[in-house]
């Protein structure tokens, strides 16, 4: 018996509502009825429509809060809605808007709790993760320790071995440290709490010294460099600190998992609103799937070794980080046979 309309016209909403029940049409089309609905005034009506004869009783549901909806009924037009009738829809009005709203607020803790289990299963995800990343490097250093030990106790094993366990210990001294320097960084990310220190440069004159680090290792390696940065870029004012340890992370990986005789690649074009500055490598294959998940934190490529490179699984995240602090937003992208990631940045940090 109940109805929420929206209407245009009293004579399309009513022809709307006998031929299809629970239509639902523009509120403009009743302008007129709306408005009182609206502020909370009930009114009942004929309509002046040769081939109608109904009478219409129209309720507001409402509470404290405001209006939710409404409620037309309909009768012969020989009948005019009685007083008795006219308290009871108000009280069926009543008892709606308390079930509507409700129902709203349970919809809402209902969510409110979702997100707390999602939340609270991303952080045991994580602890576990990070227990387990810490543990590992540990473990070999324990190891390394006790063959070292053996090792000063037999001096016929020689001194390579002692060499060579000192090695590991240093290596996994190293992982552990970037690992915990990866985790305080985050966490301060997130604070936000490091203001920004923004100067204005040319980014050609400035990203030379940046790459230079990374070309014998990429000549070493047999792979190719390649730089297509147009010199007449318009200054860029940011935090370079924050912009230097993006590229140079975006250098890291590319280098680390192109193979010989692949390319790397920096690129950069100017728009209206923004500088954007590419790295791109072949070589690397990553499901399209996966891209999503690409600067989750802990997450590496899955047909990469991990421990190849002594990855920590956060640079990524990190990179995604920094990239914000700086107001700007970074996308990874399959291009053939290359993996991209283009940084957006403003030419000017509001």
């Amino acid at each position: 018996m109940g109805v929420l309309l929206q209407l245009t016209s009293t004579d399309t909403a009513l022809n709307s509502l006998l031929s299809f029940p629970g239509h639902i049409v523009l509120m403009t089309v009743s302008a007129e009825e709306y408005r009182q609905l609206l502020q909370n005034q009930g009114f009942q009506f004929c309509p002046v429509d040769a081939t109608s004869n109904l009478a219409i009783l129209a309720c507001p549901i409402a509470d404290d809060q405001g209006i939710i909806g409404d409620l037309w009924l309909f009768k012969q037009s020989t009948e005019a809605f009685t007083k008795p009738e006219i308290g009871l829809v108000h009280q069926v009005a009543n008892q709606c808007a308390i079930a509507i709203r409700q129902a709203r607020l349970y919809q809402a803790a209902q969510q409110q709790v979702e997100e707390l289990e999602r939340l609270n299963h991303l952080k045991d995800d994580f602890l576990n993760t990070v227990s387990h990343e810490l543990r590992t490097p540990l473990t070999s250093i324990r190891m390394a320790i006790q063959l070292l030990e053996i090792t000063l106790k037999q001096p016929e094993i020689g001194k390579a071995k002692a060499t060579h366990y000192l090695q590991i210990l240093r290596n996994e001294c190293q992982r552990e440290m970037r690992l915990i320097n990866d985790l305080l960084d985050l966490a301060r990310l997130d604070a936000n709490i490091d203001p920004l220190a923004l100067t204005i440069a040319n980014l050609g004159e400035w990203i030379i010294p940046v790459i230079e680090p990374f070309t014998d290792r990429i000549c070493q390696q047999q792979q190719c460099l390649q730089i297509a940065i147009p010199p007449q870029l318009p200054p860029l004012e940011t935090d370079f600190s924050y912009l230097e340890r993006i590229l140079s992370e975006l250098l890291n990986n590319a280098y680390k998992y192109t193979p010989p005789q692949g390319s790397i690649t920096i690129s950069a074009q100017a728009t209206a609103t923004n500088l954007e500055l590419q790295v791109s490598n072949s070589g690397i294959e990553v499901p399209e799937k996966e891209l999503n998940y690409i600067f989750d934190k802990f997450y590496r490529i899955a047909s990469n070794d991990p421990w190849k490179h002594g990855s920590t699984g956060l640079g990524l995240a990190l990179v995604k980080k920094r990239v914000e602090q700086i107001q700007g937003t970074i996308e990874v992208a399959k291009k053939n046979d290359a993996i991209a990631f283009t940084l957006h940045l403003p030419w000017c940090v509001a």
